[in-house]
């Protein structure tokens, strides 16, 4: 049975999410504030967390911005905006999906389905093989090794870093400053063209048509994310 988070301010709809998720069969707990959310999302172990953009004491994008510190749990965020610079901003502090409301509780559950089934099915790949691939993309990360259509490619040891961040992450957007943090940590010292360049060289080694990426995809005014379908 998933266990799921949801925070909001609006104690109605929050009654009415738990509601509807627990007649699906989850189990849900809530939660009314941005720093409710970080401290029961550190201390439970939730396979998936619903978070209001707009919320008291801290607001979502901090919420999940802090959340992202300690955990890759999917976070779907909710918000009253419609705006792409909005949207795209949660899609930058770490959140996987999001819906605009008013909202269609149905829409709602599907896309919970969804990100429960793509993490699930992510996380058993992972475990039967302790390797990761994604199409013509294969990655050994106890070996450290990697594979371009079954021919062995030498990565350095940022590349691999960076590439195995992405595979373990389908479909999440890293901004620059967040992979310079993550890959690179905090006291590194350089420009987000770090960034670039090391992408560049990893769709040079990895993708059959490095000009038209199928997996190492840019998010344009975001970052980059490791797409699990070929680009059309």
């Amino acid at each position: 049975m998933a266990k799921i988070l949801v925070v909001d301010d609006e104690a109605v709809l929050v009654k009415g999410i738990r509601f509807n998720l627990q007649q699906e069969g989850y189990q849900v707990e809530t939660g009314s504030d941005g720093e409710q959310a970080v401290e029961l999302a550190r201390e439970g172990s939730f396979d998936l967390v619903i978070l209001d953009l707009m919320m008291p004491k801290i607001d979502g994008l901090q919420a999940c911005m802090r959340i992202r510190e300690f955990s890759d749990v999917p976070i779907i965020m909710l918000t009253a905006k419609g705006e792409d610079s909005d949207k795209l901003m949660g899609f930058a502090c770490g959140a996987d999906d999001y819906v605009t409301k008013p909202f269609n509780i149905l829409e709602l559950k599907a896309r919970v389905r969804a990100l429960l089934r793509r993490t699930a099915a992510a996380a058993v790949k992972q475990q039967e093989t302790g390797e990761l691939t994604v199409g013509h993309i294969h990655l050994d990360p106890a070996e450290r090794s990697a594979w371009k259509d079954g021919a062995p490619v030498e990565l350095t040891a940022k590349e691999f870093d960076l590439m195995e961040l992405l595979m373990r992450n389908p479909g999440r957007v890293y901004s620059r400053e967040n992979l310079l943090n993550v890959v690179w940590g905090y006291e590194y010292v350089g420009d987000y063209r770090t960034v670039d360049v090391h992408i560049r060289r990893l769709r040079e080694k990895l993708e059959l048509d490095p000009a038209n990426p199928e997996y190492i995809r840019t998010k344009w005014g975001v970052g980059y994310y490791l797409s699990s379908q070929k680009s059309s």
